[in-house]
């Protein structure tokens, strides 16, 4: 007998979690599911979980990420309420050109700055603990860790069965860079593997600063002061995630001192002593935005509208689906800021229908993936 549930999410990072959260406020038959022992692990305990504006001219991007910045900002603070760690970002050009496009910028700044020696600096830049906000979360849904997934299919009656244990009407998946357990060709993710430091030291730092790294605020911890220090980016041809991190392992010291330089060109740091280092994966589409929503089914969508593939036009709402089953994936470096607003937006499609931003469908990935199937075919 199967344990039934209205909605099962795989994976428990931030946007998994985020997803959980939103939906306990409608249904009370959620599971959150991951193969690590804790919420957070992987690639949301090694970011920054850094809150800051994206600077740069007006495109749908810089406004996806303005808007999910102001709405994660609110959420986060509900949430944590005197854990939420508001000390503002100071960005800062690493060189002369970086310096003029800032300057270019200014005319399209989002939000209130002001402008000093170093840089551009962002009251609203802000920071979050993932251990303090999945201790404050973790209760609000049920979860099921260290539980790994290798089976996934679907009944007669369209109901997703996990591991021949588990049966949901609807299956989330928030998995990250690891997209094996469903098999679509036009869902490309380019993991870019990243490390932070925590570091001691017993210099002060009263904000967040972003330059070629980035480097927190900090805070009190054993009789000194605790800062993190992130932003290294890898891409290997490996295909597992052991193997990528035997890689990084061979070259963690070296990581190490890159970013402590980093740092040291931003802000002095006196005595440091490297108390912590976690490596993970980014997951990055490959034109940058989110993927959210409903997945095509490529061969169902084919097999009906064979034209596609001559380069014809079919609306999106035509396109087949595979039933019941979501994404939220993609959300490369700005996770924490981009993850709540996705969440938020996906669980308002599943409960009110309310339509998702198109840029961040799946819909255009299929449809650049069919006209190169066009072009390979000529």
């Amino acid at each position: 007998m199967y344990k039934s549930y209205d909605y099962i999410i795989v994976g428990a990072g931030i946007a998994g979690v985020c997803t959980a959260y939103f939906l306990s406020k409608y249904s009370k038959s959620v599971l959150l599911i991951d193969k690590n022992d804790c919420l957070l692990s992987e690639a949301s305990s090694a970011a920054g979980a850094f809150l800051s504006p994206l600077l740069g001219k007006e495109n749908p991007f810089k406004t996806l990420v303005s808007d999910s910045l102001k709405f994660s900002i609110d959420f986060y603070k509900e949430i944590l309420k005197e854990d939420f760690i508001n000390c503002g970002v100071c960005r800062v050009p690493k060189d002369e050109k970086d310096k003029q496009k800032f300057e270019e910028y200014e005319a399209f700044m989002n939000f209130e700055y002001e402008k000093t020696h170093e840089g551009y600096f962002f009251d609203i830049g802000s920071r979050i603990t993932p251990k303090d906000f999945a201790q404050k979360i973790k209760n609000e849904f049920e979860t099921q860790l260290n539980y790994k997934v290798f089976s996934l299919k679907q009944d007669e009656k369209f109901m997703w069965i996990v591991n021949d244990e588990l049966i949901t009407s609807n299956l989330i998946l928030t998995t990250g860079h690891n997209i094996n357990l469903i098999k679509e060709d036009y869902l490309k993710i380019r993991p870019v593997w990243g490390q932070k430091i925590d570091v001691l030291t017993s210099s002060i730092n009263c904000i967040n600063y972003h330059k070629e790294c980035s480097v927190s605020s900090s805070c009190k911890y054993k009789n000194k002061n605790l800062v993190s220090i992130g932003a290294t980016h890898h891409r290997f041809n490996e295909s597992s995630d052991l193997e990528c991190k035997k890689l990084l392992k061979e070259i963690e010291e070296e990581n190490n001192e890159k970013l402590l330089n980093l740092a040291q060109d931003i802000i002095n740091l006196k005595d440091i002593e490297i108390i912590d280092i976690k490596v993970g994966a980014r997951s990055c589409s490959v034109d940058y935005f989110p993927m959210v929503g409903e997945l095509i089914d490529s061969k169902a969508s084919i097999e009906k509208y064979p034209h596609l593939i001559n380069g014809s036009f079919v609306t999106d709402d035509k396109l087949i689906k595979k039933k019941n089953l979501y994404i939220i994936n993609g959300v490369g470096g700005r996770g924490f800021v981009l993850s709540p607003y996705l969440a938020n937006s996906l669980v308002e499609f599943l409960i009110n229908k309310k339509a998702i931003n198109e840029s961040i469908l799946t819909n255009r990935l299929f449809k650049r993936w069919v006209k190169k199937i066009k072009l390979n075919n000529r």
